[in-house]
């Protein structure tokens, strides 16, 4: 397939964002939503599977219940509990008119973090397309609790937007395309709501950090930035993937994509070979846990392909189990890889700058060689 061809794809996901959804009065916008509906419904039926991830249900919730604001996270959750059904009826309204089952996904950053949830999922997800069905897939805030546990401050997690939950979904489904509507027309060399003479750019070959500082925070409304999307760009970009950031505020935007039009800004994929148990230490997971390793370590797991060794390691940060992914940075903090660990964060503090093979006497016990073998290592 044609990496610069992004109509020629069989399996697309499609984000839909909180602003693109909603129309100047706040209200969903079912026009809207239903021209979106009809564009999707041509391409199902049409032999591609389509994924949506959907925003909006926050906003429908606090909406009906006639809120200024959803300060506070039970208020929010509340909200998400009455906006969800009303966002799932309107999807389901819309694609039974074109014969099609829409199948609803609430998911919450543990699907992805714990392996056998994720496989599940992943499992279910290719068999409902297989079946010719929809998934409607939105981050379930009525139960996730992330951002009001005590560990969040230490703690980065697979997801907390919808921008990052597409990508994950794309990359984790080996998706060819992922197609993210907002309220903006693409990328720009600089913001264009600040800047009369910004230009669109139109195809962008790598998501390097210098792309990423494009970026701009949230709009009203809305959890995720340009920033946000760039880093959900960059994600699927190196599984392989194509993505395409587009206004999904102009008319017909799904079907003028496919009818080859050239619209929103483009970033063509990259090739990496990673497998999916590596791509799934490296994105799919919450960490918590830090290993800090010198100069050699990180040249030795950067270049080499090498596996992290106890005299590489200069200092662990919070605690974690043996098994869990754990962050692995160098001494200015920057993260470069992250891996399974052989040892839980109190074995791996005695071991600290020790040889492998004075493991079983600090211990009294003996797993492995390496702290983290290099078959468990994605370097990031």
């Amino acid at each position: 397939m044609d990496g610069n061809n992004f109509t020629d794809v069989k399996r697309i996901v499609i984000k839909l964002g909180t602003n693109v959804l909603r129309g100047d009065d706040g209200h969903v916008s079912l026009p809207r939503v239903f021209s979106f509906i009809e564009d999707i419904s041509v391409l199902v039926n049409g032999g591609k599977e389509v994924i949506v991830v959907t925003s909006g249900a926050v906003g429908l919730g606090k909406k009906r219940l006639g809120l200024e604001s959803t300060a506070g996270t039970a208020l929010k959750q509340a909200c998400a509990a009455i906006g969800q059904s009303k966002l799932m009826s309107i999807y389901e309204e819309g694609f039974d008119t074109y014969g099609i089952v829409a199948a609803q996904i609430l998911l919450i950053e543990d699907d992805f973090s714990v392996r056998t949830r994720y496989l599940s999922l992943r499992t279910t997800l290719n068999k409902l397309l297989e079946l010719g069905a929809v998934p409607i897939i939105n981050q379930n805030d009525t139960v996730s609790t992330i951002e009001i546990s005590p560990r969040v401050a230490d703690m980065q997690v697979c997801f907390s937007d919808n921008d990052k939950l597409s990508a994950l979904v794309a990359s984790e489904l080996d998706a060819d395309l992922l197609i993210i509507l907002s309220d903006i027309d693409g990328l720009f060399d600089k913001n264009p709501k600040t800047n009369e003479d910004a230009k669109l750019i139109r195809e962008v070959v790598e998501v390097t950090e210098e792309v990423c500082n494009m970026g701009t925070d949230a709009s009203e409304g809305g959890r995720g930035g340009m920033r946000t999307k760039l880093e959900a760009a960059r994600m699927v970009t190196r599984f392989g993937g194509k993505v395409l950031i587009a206004n999904g505020k102009e008319p017909f935007i799904i079907k003028r994509i496919f009818k080859g039009e050239d619209l929103g800004t483009r970033f063509l994929p990259q090739t990496t070979g990673l497998s999916d148990k590596k791509r799934w230490i490296g994105y799919a997971t919450n960490i918590v846990g830090k290993i800090i390793v010198n100069e050699g370590a990180k040249q030795a797991l950067m270049s080499e392909n090498k596996s992290l060794l106890p005299i590489g390691i200069v200092g662990v940060v919070n605690e974690f189990n043996k098994g869990d992914v754990v962050s692995i940075v160098d001494e200015d903090g920057c993260e470069f890889a992250r891996g399974i660990v052989n040892y839980n964060s109190e074995a791996c503090r005695k071991v600290i700058g020790s040889h492998s093979d004075n493991i079983i006497g600090i211990l009294g016990f003996k797993n492995y060689d390496a702290i983290i073998t290099r078959d468990n290592i994605t370097t990031l």
